[in-house]
């Protein structure tokens, strides 16, 4: 038996849940390692690792008893790739990284890239410039015992951003080139299975609020598969594709089978999600050698779960890894020079050793010698004289002998008294004045302890009382805005239940409270 297992695991650097107790500096690692040994699978594809090539470490790329080739982002840091890890028995003939050949190298690629005329070299190069596909090819032997070829495609499709048109046209555009690419390794005579993130729900079944969205049915990509699968229950010709969906193959009609939620949500505790991640078989593999395809939502770690197959195969290993490989890049190789090599002292043979330890030696006995003529010729304090000796910190504090000091006896100038330029005042003209004094100082002192009472009534009041909510009276939580508009930065409140179907009235209720400014 065969086992494929596909994970959007968003982010392969990131500490899986489970893994608490170990070291930072090797959590990741040992991370990686146990997710392989929970998924038990022989090839393994993971999307969304996040990580470029010169952040990625050889714990994370290197796992005993796998092999394994990653696809990295040349434009953006932390964003998209792939990987595939590949048990050592079933290591595969070739590999390669994108869908059109222009990372290709000379050695161990797959091939067959189909007819692309309709794509030009920048739309290519940008398609394949995310690192969202990844190949690799396997010999199969069936329970006949005839030999097959079987080629993976791993893929992290793209996300179509409402307020991005654009990331629409870049989505439907790699669909393309993946059929194109897919339909034409079926051709060359290889069986062909499509797992990852596709990024579209394809059927209502597979949406929680599918009768809610507007024209669900004509979203370009939900096409786009149906043109791509066959639906197994239908014998028009409309929907005869070269691709299967395995697991509607063997759940036709399970509902709430979903393996992706919003995190921020906290969907997955009323299982509020869709299905974005799927395995797809071309129509003959599916039908002669699956045996199984699941879902593994209580598997955690990420917004998305597991998803996989099982299949009536045995895998025939290569006798050597592909090019692609990791363990074959310099950096893990031993090819490459790195910075500790400097740091670290070299080997040397034992007659180096002795003749270094006899310098030292003769070093040591110079130096001392030399050191002795330097004491022998330094004066000493009591002949150098005590009127040099070192300066302590008070002598900067006392005033220096050659500076004049100011006599004592001398008076400066006074300024002429204010109360011989004033004309006198009569008696009538003091007490008004005093009287108006008086006022004042009574209205600045009750001013005075107004602004203190009000302050201390400020500090002392604690912070504003959280609203409760109005369909659960419960204490709301606090959001703020973040999509860009007028009111990017503003806080709100709302419901701090999860996100659910709105029938379930366990789930959040429609409560929304601006929150004044303090």
């Amino acid at each position: 038996m065969l086992r494929v297992v596909s994970w959007n695991i968003n982010g392969i650097r990131r500490p899986v849940q489970g893994v608490a107790n170990q070291e930072p500096s090797n959590c990741a690692a040992v991370a990686v390692g146990r997710i392989l040994d929970e998924l038990d699978a022989d090839i393994v594809c993971l999307q969304e690792t996040k990580v470029t090539r010169d952040a990625l470490t050889e714990p994370l790329a290197i796992v005993e008893g796998y092999n394994s080739y990653f696809s990295f982002s040349r434009n953006r840091s932390g964003y998209s790739g792939v990987a595939t890890f590949c048990k050592d028995n079933a290591t595969p003939v070739a590999a390669e990284e994108g869908l059109s050949g222009l990372f290709a190298t000379q050695n161990g690629n797959v091939g067959c890239y189909g007819n692309m005329d309709e794509f030009t070299q920048e739309e290519l190069r940008a398609l394949d410039s995310e690192g969202r596909a990844l190949l690799t090819q396997h010999k199969i032997r069936t329970w006949e015992g005839k030999e097959r070829i079987l080629t993976l495609i791993n893929v992290y499709c793209p996300h179509a951003d409402p307020g991005r048109p654009e990331r629409l046209v870049f989505k439907m555009r790699f669909y393309r080139l993946l059929q194109i690419r897919a339909e034409a390794l079926l051709a060359a005579g290889s069986h062909v299975i499509i797992l990852g993130d596709l990024n579209t729900a394809h059927r209502p079944i597979d949406h929680w609020d599918a009768v809610n969205l507007e024209c669900f049915e004509e979203d370009p990509g939900r096409k786009w598969m149906d043109s791509l699968l066959s639906n197994l229950g239908c014998q028009s010709a409309s929907h005869v594709g070269p691709f299967i969906d395995s697991y509607r193959c063997f759940q036709p009609k399970q509902e709430g089978a979903f393996t992706c939620w919003s995190a921020v949500t906290g969907a997955r505790h009323l299982n509020y999600g869709s299905r974005l991640d799927y395995v797809l078989g071309d129509r003959t593999l599916v039908i002669d050698t699956f045996r199984a395809s699941f879902l593994l939502p209580e598997v955690m770690g990420s917004d998305h779960c597991p998803v996989g197959a099982v299949l009536s195969v045995s895998s025939v290993p290569a006798k050597q890894c592909p090019p692609l490989c990791t363990r074959f890049l310099p950096e893990f190789a031993g090819t490459q020079l790195k910075i500790l090599r400097f740091l670290v002292p070299l080997e040397q043979s034992p007659l180096l050793e002795q003749s270094a330890l006899q310098h030292n030696s003769q070093t040591r006995v110079q130096t001392c010698q030399n050191k002795a003529q330097v004491h022998s010729t330094r004066p000493r304090p009591s002949q150098a004289g005590s009127g040099r000796g070192q300066k302590n910190l008070k002598s900067y504090f006392q005033p220096s002998p050659n500076c004049p000091q100011a006599s004592a006896d001398i008076k400066l100038p006074s300024p002429p008294l204010m109360s011989a330029l004033m004309t006198p005042k009569t008696p009538e003209e003091e007490a008004v004045a005093k009287v108006v004094k008086g006022r004042a100082k009574a209205s600045e002192a009750k001013d005075e302890k107004e602004v203190r009472t009000s302050f201390w009534k400020s500090v002392l009041a604690g912070p504003l009382r959280t609203p409760l909510c109005g369909g659960h009276r419960e204490p709301c939580v606090m959001r703020t805005v973040k999509k860009p508009g007028p009111n990017l930065g503003r806080r709100f409140y709302m419901c701090a239940r999860p996100r659910g179907p709105p029938t379930d009235p366990s789930s959040r209720c429609n409560f929304f409270l601006w929150s004044r400014p303090s």
